[in-house]
């Protein structure tokens, strides 16, 4: 019966293909859709819900969307339950829905121009998975189910069942049978799976299935191979369908996707680092559009709340700031009952960013610095909350510094300094690209392990960085104190570092700028006391910074630091030494706090500044909350003039003249008020 079943699927998808491919449409001649303003409308409806689509009024909703500017909706066309919204022949309509919801809301979107994108779960299908157990995942110790099971991801699909047929058969059938712009297919997790299907496969591929991790890499080829396979199929039928992977690494897709998505929710998983990391990184990964997908809500699944304006604003601006379009996640009442409150939000703030698009429109961010980040999981995603890479772009942009984040995957030829923080091995391929970067005359600073070969045996450029690595350094705590060429705005007294480190030595030729100071004794118990009070004794001969010609070296992982304590006089050390081998950065500032935050884009024949000042506060000890925007007063800026003069300067979108001056190769201008955003456009 399950052969038969399978059989037919593969069946319906040649069909599917032949009959498109008769029918004499321009959709081959249509240009790929460029995304501008977004609306994300999540619909993961229960099978007990008994009134799906009862109250949906279609044509009033896409007027109400229509009218706040959105060019681009996604809508569920296959939940995460498995339930269907549209007339299939190969999934599981919901049970309570009487009429083909998702086909006539496609209907509309295609008479007032709005591009529809169909939502399919390609990890997640739990009715289907009910259905078919042989469809779902097998973990390791031999249950489907995920502990807790309170969880959406309870049950997960595995890539190499007859699922994988079937999901692209449905998505196949509304490719042909619907007027959408494009498919979103989410939770393509590297779900670890050891069912017969798959062992049998990592048998043949000689692929250890008793190895965890050897199982989850084998999974992320799954997912990835699937990802190919609805890629290859639905460009078949049409080959300028919008196609995103929700979950695939963004490297891994970028032969495959039209554009990208940032899917952050600040106050929920992510947290409010998440987006300033992934919009430095993913605008190094070509000239794809990019999402960012916030939220009117505060976690998927809840229902009841809206944010406020401010904090939806902060979102947008920021990413607008860095190049990415804005788009609203929503929830779909199942009912289809009109949320006016939220699409009342909505409408205000995208007519607030709508009278700027001038100036977002295809701006490019202009960086000096980038941070080197390597590391194996190319999205970033697990690194990109917490640790010593959020840490390195919170002191970039305290600093108001313009900087990109980087892997091996883009070219790093731009920058003047590279930023590596703390435990960054060098591969054959990093050392090339840093010899050559150090060749042209350009500076490095790096922190801790950074910069030690694979076999953390010896420092890869020894010469260039100009310090012979020892070994791990005891000191718990260390101390460090600073000598005068680097002690601007620093207390004379010895610091805390508050994170582990290496013993290094000065090589001939290398200045030593700041050294360790030893503790009393290091925290610990004795089986007596606690060693809990541990002050700073002596200053040792062991440096804790050293400069070599344009390599600077901390001794210990002073971004782990920054990020368990954020100490500020860390921040300062660090930007004395940065000021060093950036004097002239293309933007200066004299009185912006350290939280607001400062991006410098580009378009022909013009610069824009753009200024947020926002502060997200930690509220109820787990929620952090923007509820206004911070006024600032008075605020001196200067941007660097790169034989770029401009003949005016002023504030948009009003275009009110602002009076500047030139002095130093920098125009000075002072900006009499900030609420929360302003943009400054430097005009030639």
């Amino acid at each position: 019966m399950r052969k038969l079943q399978a059989l037919l699927i593969s069946l319906l998808m040649v069909l599917t293909v032949f009959a498109q491919s008769k029918k004499e449409t321009a959709k081959g001649n249509e240009k790929v859709h460029q995304p501008r303003y977004g609306l994300f409308y999540d619909n993961h409806t229960m099978p007990a819900v008994p009134d799906v689509g009862e109250n949906f009024d279609i044509e009033a909703f896409t007027d109400r969307i229509k009218g706040c500017g959105v060019d681009l909706l996604t809508f569920h066309a296959r939940c995460n339950l498995g339930n269907a919204y549209y007339d299939t022949k190969i999934g599981t309509k919901h049970p309570s829905l009487k009429y083909d919801l998702f086909g006539k809301l496609a209907e509309s979107c295609q008479r007032k121009d709005i591009a529809l994108v169909a939502y399919f779960n390609g990890g997640i299908s739990s009715s289907e998975g009910l259905l078919h157990r042989d469809w779902t995942t097998l973990y390791f110790d031999g249950r489907e189910y995920r502990e807790p099971r309170f969880t959406p991801f309870v049950r997960t699909m595995c890539y190499n069942s007859p699922y994988r047929d079937h999901l692209i058969a449905m998505i196949n059938e509304v490719a042909t049978n619907y007027p959408v712009s494009g498919f979103f297919i989410d939770c393509m997790g590297a779900f670890p799976c050891v069912c017969p299907i798959c062992v049998k496969a990592m048998k043949e591929q000689g692929i250890d299935w008793n190895n965890k991790d050897e199982v989850i890499r084998f999974s992320d080829s799954s997912a990835l191979r699937l990802a190919q396979d609805i890629s290859r199929s639905v460009k078949a039928i049409n080959p300028n369908f919008l196609l995103y992977f929700n979950g695939i690494g963004f490297e891994q897709q970028l032969d495959m996707c039209t554009h990208l998505e940032c899917e952050c929710l600040p106050n929920g998983f992510w947290g409010y680092e998440y987006l300033p990391v992934l919009s430095h990184y993913m605008r190094t990964l070509g000239d794809k559009p990019v999402l960012n997908m916030t939220a009117r809500f505060y976690d998927w699944g809840d229902f009841g709340s809206l944010r406020p304006e401010a904090a939806i604003k902060f979102d947008l601006l920021y990413g607008l700031a860095n190049g990415m379009r804005p788009n609203v996640g929503g929830h779909f009442h199942p009912r289809g009952d009109l949320e006016t409150a939220v699409l009342d939000r909505l409408e205000k703030i995208y007519k607030e960013l709508q009278t700027m698009e001038p100036w977002f429109d295809q701006a490019k961010n202009i960086t000096e610095i980038a941070i080197v980040y390597p590391k194996p999981n190319s999205n970033l995603r697990n690194q990109a909350r917490t640790g010593q890479l959020t840490a390195a772009e919170r002191m970039l942009s305290e600093l108001k510094q313009q900087f990109d984040i980087v892997t091996d995957f883009s070219d790093w030829s731009k920058y003047k300094v590279l930023v590596i923080p703390d435990d960054i091995t060098f591969t054959e391929e990093i050392t090339r690209r840093v010899r050559v970067h150090i060749a042209a005359g350009k500076a490095v600073i790096s922190s801790g392990k950074s910069g030690l070969n694979p076999e953390k045996t010896q420092f890869a450029l020894e010469k260039e960085w100009g310090v012979k690595y020892i070994g791990n350094n005891d000191f718990d705590p260390a101390y460090y104190t600073v000598g005068k060429n680097f002690n601007r705005d620093m207390p004379d007294m010895p610091l805390s570092l508050y994170s582990k480190g290496i013993e290094m030595e000065a090589l001939p030729g290398t200045s030593v700028e700041a050294y360790l100071v030893k503790p009393y004794f290091n925290q610990g118990w004795d089986g007596e006391y606690a060693f809990y009070y541990t002050p700073p004794d002596k200053v040792t001969d062991q440096p804790a910074l050293t400069i070599c010609n344009k390599v600077a070296h901390f001794s210990h992982n002073i971004f782990s630091g920054y990020n368990l304590q954020a100490p500020v006089e860390l921040r300062r050390l660090f930007g004395n030494v940065l000021e060093k081998f950036l004097p002239e950065p293309v933007f200066k500032t004299e009185n912006l706090p350290s939280y607001s935050r400062a991006f410098v884009t580009e378009q022909p024949g013009r610069r824009m500044v753009h200024i947020l000042s926002y502060v997200p506060e930690l509220r109820g000890g787990k929620t952090q909350m923007i509820e206004e925007p911070i006024e600032l007063h008075d605020v001196k800026i200067a941007l660097r003039v790169d034989g770029k003069a401009p003949k005016k300067v002023y504030m948009a979108p009003d275009k009110k003249a602002l009076p500047f001056k030139l002095s130093d190769g920098y125009i000075q201008v002072t900006i009499p008020i900030i609420k929360g955003y302003s943009m400054i456009v430097f005009e030639e």
